[in-house]
C-alpha cells in the first residue's frame, strides 16, 4: 500500500473533478462578483493570458496567477475609503483583490507525486492548478463557442484545468486510512498537532468591522475566527467559508455590527428581519447611504456582464461538491437581500473536537462538514487550539518519507 501512494500522481486525485471557473486578470471587482453571486462555488481563478503569437511559450501563454472569493470583496469593499464611495471601488481592477507573493496557486503537472503536492500545499499553497483531459466533442463545443462570442473560455494553453486543494488529498488518504491505522487511531494531543499559538479569537460584542483583519487571516491561513465570551469559552465562529456564500447586504452588516450580531446575521435561512431593520438603520447613522443604495440595487438585479466573463455556460452552473474547496456546512445564496438557501446546520455554529479525540475522528468530521478546519475545546468549553488539514498533512507526509 505504501508503495501504491509513494507511485500516485495528481492526476489520480482529478478524476471526475470539473473545469476551473476563470476570470481574465484585466476584469473588474465588480465583474468577479457578478460572477461570484451567480455560481455555487467558493473561488473562480484568476488568468493572464499573453501573446497568442508564439506558439513556442504556449506552455507559458496563460496562467493561472490566483483565486478571488466572496471574502477578498467582502473586506475590500469595508474598507472605509470604499464604504464612501462603493461604485467607485467596483471598478476596480481585479488584480487589487490578490495578494502580493503568497503564491495561493501553483501550476502542476498532472505527472507530479503525491508526496510534491503535499510539500507544496504545506508551503503555503492553497490551489494546485492541474491541467485535466478534455473530450474531443467537448473540445470542439468550446472552439466554437469562443469563435461566435467573445466570452472567455474554459480552455486555457489548450488544456482545460481543475485544482486540487488539502481537503481533496486529505480525501484521497481517507481511502487508504488502514496505512496509516496506528497513526490514524492517536489522539490528537499526542501528535503535537493543535495549534494552540494562531487562535484568531474575538469577544461577542467587538466591532465586526474591527475583526476584518482576522478575517483576512484566517482565509490565508485557512481557519476562522471564534467569537467567545468573557471566560474564553467558545460560542459560536465567522468563518471565511461561510462568508463566501453571502450576498452584497454582508458588506453592510460588517459595516454596522458586533461580532455576535453578525454571527447571528450569517445563520443559515438568512438574517432576522430585525437585524436587517438594525442594519439600516446603523447605516443612516453613519452616513453611509452610498452602501445602503447600493447593496438594495446590487440585491435585486443580476448583472449580464457575467456571462461574457464566466468560463462555463449557463448549464453547468450547480453544486460546487466536486471542487475540493472548504467550503462550509450549507452552501448556495438565495437572491434576496441577505439571503441564504434554508438549511438545517447552522453557519455560525463552531465544528468542534475535544484533544482526546484520534486523527482519524478528527477527518472524518472536518470533511463532512466540508470545513478545512476544526475547533479544539477543553471540556468545560474553553477554545483549546485549531486541527487544521495542513497540519494533518504534515503527518501523513513524515509517514510516508519513512518508506
Amino acid at each position: 500500500m505504501a508503495a501504491s501512494l509513494l507511485a500516485c500522481e495528481v492526476s489520480d486525485l482529478c478524476l471526475g473533478k470539473p473545469a476551473l471557473r476563470s476570470i481574465s486578470i484585466s476584469a473588474t471587482v465588480a465583474d468577479a462578483l457578478s460572477i461570484l453571486t451567480r455560481i455555487d462555488e467558493g473561488y473562480i481563478s484568476v488568468w493572464s493570458c499573453g501573446d497568442h503569437s508564439s506558439k513556442d511559450d504556449l506552455e507559458l501563454h496563460c496562467r493561472c496567477v490566483g483565486k478571488v472569493c466572496m471574502v477578498d470583496i467582502l473586506c475590500f469593499l469595508c474598507r472605509q475609503e470604499n464604504l464612501l464611495q462603493p461604485a467607485i471601488a467596483l471598478r476596480s481592477p481585479i488584480s487589487v483583490l490578490i495578494p502580493d507573493g503568497l503564491g495561493l496557486v501553483r501550476h502542476l503537472e498532472p505527472h507530479a507525486s503525491l508526496l510534491e503536492a503535499i510539500d507544496l500545499i504545506l508551503d503555503g499553497v492553497h490551489k494546485l492548478v492541474i491541467p485535466i483531459k478534455m473530450s474531443t466533442s467537448k473540445r470542439k463545443n468550446y472552439f466554437l463557442m469562443k469563435a461566435s462570442s467573445n466570452s472567455i473560455s474554459a480552455l486555457h494553453n489548450d488544456r482545460e484545468y481543475c485544482w486540487l486543494g488539502a481537503e481533496d488529498i486529505i480525501r484521497y488518504l481517507l481511502n487508504s486510512i488502514g496505512f496509516f491505522s496506528s497513526t490514524a487511531a492517536t489522539p490528537i494531543n499526542s501528535i503535537d498537532i493543535i495549534d494552540t499559538n494562531n487562535i484568531l479569537a474575538v469577544n461577542y460584542d467587538e466591532s465586526a468591522l474591527s475583526i476584518l483583519p482576522l478575517i483576512s487571516q484566517a482565509l490565508i491561513h485557512q481557519s476562522s475566527v471564534a467569537i467567545v465570551d468573557f471566560d474564553e469559552k467558545l460560542i459560536g465562529e465567522i468563518s471565511p467559508f461561510t462568508l463566501n456564500f453571502s450576498d452584497e447586504m454582508v458588506v453592510a452588516a460588517i459595516a454596522t455590527l458586533t461580532a455576535g450580531e453578525l454571527m447571528a446575521y450569517i445563520d443559515c435561512g438568512g438574517p432576522p428581519d430585525d437585524l436587517v431593520q438594525l442594519v439600516k438603520e446603523r447605516l443612516e447613522e453613519k452616513n453611509l447611504d452610498a452602501v445602503l443604495e447600493w447593496v438594495e440595487e446590487e440585491s435585486s438585479t443580476v448583472s449580464s456582464s457575467s456571462s461574457s466573463i464566466c468560463s462555463s455556460s449557463d448549464d453547468e452552473f450547480g453544486s460546487g461538491s466536486g471542487s475540493g474547496s472548504c467550503s462550509g456546512s450549507c452552501s448556495g445564496r438565495s437572491g434576496k437581500i441577505g439571503g441564504y438557501s434554508a438549511r438545517v446546520v447552522k453557519r455560525s455554529e463552531a465544528i468542534v473536537c475535544y484533544p482526546w479525540n484520534s486523527l482519524v475522528a478528527v477527518m472524518i468530521q472536518a470533511l463532512s462538514h466540508r470545513v478545512c478546519y476544526v475547533w479544539v475545546i477543553q471540556e468545560d468549553g474553553t477554545l483549546a487550539g485549531t486541527v487544521t488539514f495542513a497540519s494533518m498533512l504534515a503527518v501523513f507526509r513524515d509517514r510516508l518519507k519513512c518508506f
